[in-house]
């Protein structure tokens, strides 16, 4: 699971006299940046499965037109909620790769082990047309979507200051997916891409707070310049799925009534609520630092116990994303987890 021999002494780090700040990677910058990698690993995996079914595949287009392939009802039900639904998903799809790829290729630079969960890809894939028939680290047909982000971030409240919030709309135990070619035919194939939208932006905004508060902890400017830098392409994919799933509420696309054992998508414009308001894709200011402090438009929440590394692997469990996992797998999570949240800032 964790390949290569690691060579980082135990918090030993090296600093630039000149400077005065710490350039080596501390035990605690490693222990991040290994939970990070395995998070990309699973990101990567679910967003692989998205672009194969609803990703842009070259050489389709909407229509008949001989010799392209027509679109299929799911890539058509994202073009509804964005025109460049398709290709959006799959550039997601290449930056969680990319990352990936970076953060074990920089592990192994310093002398760390890198990860490897390939003997966990077990899950069995969708049946429908496009999907390759290999094995997952994660299962988008049984997903449990916790969708009160998309309340937080029209909130004033934070929170970091104890600020809860209720579920958008209740999404439990539904596919993101279409599980086979039945699927695409669905009258309300809609539904799953909403299912999806909402799902992106859950995923995306756990990715968000998780860079934002792992960040703190780190004590290299090197590891610092990373884990901004990634979470600042996080932040670029949580505003587009913030506009896929408002699109998915109001008309033309909703109301969307329930049918074929999908759930019903109501119109949130209908209700004149702020905290429902289908076009506010950008963070609204909130309570940040101190509540004396003016308010501020900030990503939420940054602070411990909630989305740092352990916050993640419960939000990710509960999700059901890896339904069918061994014990094993949850146990390389939660001590990952436990080892990145333990890094403590080291200064000179």
């Amino acid at each position: 699971m964790l390949a290569g021999t690691a060579t980082v002494g135990a918090g030993l780090i090296a600093s630039s006299p000149a400077s005065g700040q710490i350039l080596t990677p501390s035990r605690g910058d490693i222990a991040i940046l290994t939970f990070l990698a395995a998070a990309e690993l699973i990101e990567a995996d679910l967003w692989q499965q998205y672009a194969e079914l609803g990703g842009l595949t070259p050489g389709q287009l909407p229509v008949e037109t001989a010799p392209f392939t027509p679109m299929n009802s799911y890539q058509a039900a994202f073009m509804n909620l964005d025109p460049d639904g398709p290709q959006y998903i799959s550039s997601n799809t290449l930056d969680e790769l990319s990352h990936a790829t970076f953060l074990n290729a920089y592990l192994e630079s310093v002398g760390a082990p890198s990860v490897n969960l390939d003997e966990f890809r077990t899950l069995p894939s969708s049946k429908a047309d496009g999907a390759q028939n290999i094995g997952r680290l994660t299962n988008l047909m049984n997903l449990t979507v916790d969708t009160s982000w998309y309340i937080r971030y029209r909130s004033s409240t934070n929170p970091d200051f104890g600020a809860t919030f209720p579920q958008a709309l209740i999404l439990a135990n539904v596919p993101a997916i279409p599980r086979t070619n039945a699927d695409f035919e669905l009258s309300n194939i809609q539904a799953i891409a909403n299912i999806a939208a909402f799902h992106f932006g859950f995923i995306e905004q756990g990715g968000s707070s998780l860079y934002a508060t792992l960040s703190q902890k780190v004590s290299s400017v090197e590891v610092l310049k990373i884990t901004l830098s990634i979470g600042g392409d996080e932040l670029c994919h949580f505003l587009e799925w913030v506009d896929f799933s408002g699109n998915a509420m109001q008309p033309p696309l909703a109301p969307l009534p329930a049918a074929n054992g999908l759930p019903a998508f109501p119109n949130f414009d209908r209700t004149v609520n702020p905290l429902l308001q289908t076009n506010l894709i950008f963070p609204v200011p909130c309570e940040f630092i101190s509540p004396n402090l003016p308010k501020c438009a900030v990503i939420r929440p940054t602070s411990q116990r909630q989305i740092d590394a352990l916050g993640a692997v419960k939000a990710l469990s509960a999700d059901g994303l890896f339904i069918g996992q061994p014990q094993k797998f949850f146990d390389l999570l939660l001590r990952l987890a436990l080892e990145a949240d333990a890094a403590q800032r080291t200064t000179l």
